[in-house]
């Protein structure tokens, strides 16, 4: 129970604290932003700083910091300290600095922000890998909420017509202007997300209290903790399982879509600095509640999540709250899938210099999108093991974007001649998470294809890749002139 709230205070300290130093390097100002100058109606247009907040909230809070943290919270409780200094020091800076450069760039999405600091060769591969990687974003988070909802709902049907309709909406919220469907729902929606997180806290914390050794680990709990032994090493597959509560590539590609609504850059920290900070929060919230579910029922270790996720909420809350919480859940899956499709749509117009404001170019650049989606769909439902390997893809393809979104950061900061230990550190550190997790897994190991290396060796070459790749940014940032 101690390192749960030592993580909050971490939380709240460290945006104050290491906040105040990430903002003294980015230096925000008075500059006008694309939102203003570029202002086109549909993509690049000012919304409230409040709304910025909470669409900038729901786009990054996807169903990581709730499904990741329920496998997550198996490495022990110590990733009640792992998630809020990981969320300080990588995440809310990784956000932050995308954000900002996006600002800086005319809007710019990540694509682009690899093009302008790396080279082309690099631009080339990333993009193609984005874009991949975008559409298993997609497709995960229309078969999460669909199953939450079968769960909810007893019917045959239930799942195939929730997948069509959230998809369906998807494409409508990718096609309308920003503020017609994102805009106006998404306040609602974050109510109903900051709602749920809170009864969930206020009951595990009344249960706690009456009963501390919920929130600590218990005997057989800790009889089944991830190790190495058992080919869950905490390094890389902590950082790879729980991804959105700590650091998140996905997370890059939608601050280009805040950074074009902002009307000031002094609302930038606020928006993804502390949003990261509050996704953080959310995911200390939902691996308090694994844990002590756990503890409660240890036959539900390594039990499928989204059961898990119900249990949680049916155990701890009334059954009213319970259905809100669930229903907050859903929509934080929702409310990054939308976006991730949006995303997907201004990266590849921005790659073809396509003129979104008009809505038939939108409709071109959606229609291949709509067909890949459905076919990922299709398979990812085919059987039981299909989704299991979507889900994975997902994971470690998510994190090869975040060492992107780093890279590019420390060359940006290199070039201003700024100190870059922000971006750098946190870079060079999931770089080495990705490359040890390729170089490890295997079917061997409990995971998909890899190299199948030891893993003492995967960590040794994968130091040394760490160690060169962000050295090459220290070079590529003196040859490049980034000043916006």
């Amino acid at each position: 129970m101690k390192l749960f709230f030592t993580g909050l205070l971490i939380l709240v300290a460290g945006y104050f604290v290491y906040g105040s130093i990430v903002k003294k390097i980015l230096k925000p100002d008075d500059r006008e932003t694309p939102a203003v100058t570029d202002n086109d109606g549909v993509d690049f247009l000012v919304l409230p700083n409040w709304k910025n907040m909470l669409i900038q909230l729901l786009n990054i809070a996807g169903i990581g910091p709730v499904i990741g943290v329920i496998g997550g919270i198996l490495f022990g409780d110590i990733v009640f300290i792992i998630i809020p200094v990981g969320c300080v020091l990588m995440g809310a800076v990784h956000d932050f600095v995308a954000g900002m450069m996006s600002m800086r760039h005319k809007g710019a999405n990540l694509t682009e922000l690899v093009r302008i600091t790396t080279n082309k060769p690099m631009y080339y591969i990333f993009s193609a890998f984005l874009v991949l990687a975008l559409l298993l974003v997609v497709a995960v988070f229309i078969n999460v909420p669909a199953k939450l909802v079968a769960g909810l709902i007893s019917g045959n049907g239930v799942f195939f017509w929730s997948v069509a309709g959230i998809f369906l909406y998807y494409i409508c919220a990718t096609l309308f202007p920003v503020d017609k469907i994102i805009g106006r729902i998404y306040p609602v929606f974050g109510g109903v997300l900051l709602l749920g997180t809170a009864a969930l806290l206020i009951s595990l914390l009344i249960f706690s209290f009456k009963d501390p050794s919920l929130l600590q680990e218990g005997a057989i709990f800790k009889s089944k903790v991830f190790t190495a032994a058992n080919n869950k090493p905490i390094l890389p597959m902590l950082f790879v399982t729980i991804a959105c509560g700590i650091l998140s590539g996905f997370h890059s590609t939608q601050a280009p879509i805040v950074a074009r609504t902002i009307k000031s850059e002094k609302q930038a920290f606020g928006v993804f600095y502390g949003m990261m900070i509050v996704e953080g929060f959310i995911a200390m919230v939902w691996a308090a509640g694994a844990l002590a579910i756990y503890n409660c029922f240890p036959e539900l270790i390594g039990t499928d999540a989204n059961g898990v996720l119900l249990r949680i909420t049916g155990h701890f809350l009334h059954s009213g709250l319970s259905m809100v919480v669930v229903i907050s859940v859903i929509v934080l899956a929702i409310t990054s899938g939308d976006t991730a499709m949006r995303s997907l749509r201004l990266s590849i117009a921005e790659m073809f210099h396509l003129n979104q404001k008009p809505i038939l170019p939108r409709l071109l650049v959606m229609l291949p999108l709509i067909a890949v989606t459905a076919v990922l769909l299709i398979w990812s439902n085919s059987d039981s093991g299909s989704f299991g390997k979507l889900w994975t893809y997902f994971a470690w393809s998510n994190q090869v974007i975040a060492v992107f979104a780093l890279l590019a950061g420390s060359i940006y900061l290199f070039s201003l001649k700024r100190p870059a230990f922000i971006t750098v550190l946190p870079g060079m550190f999931i770089t080495f998470v990705v490359a040890t997790y390729i170089l490890w897994i295997s079917p061997e190991h409990g995971g998909p294809v890899g190299l199948g290396l030891d893993l003492y060796d995967a960590y040794l070459i994968a130091g040394f890749l760490s160690v060169l790749l962000f050295a090459w940014a220290k070079v590529r940032g003196s040859e490049v002139d980034l000043n916006p």
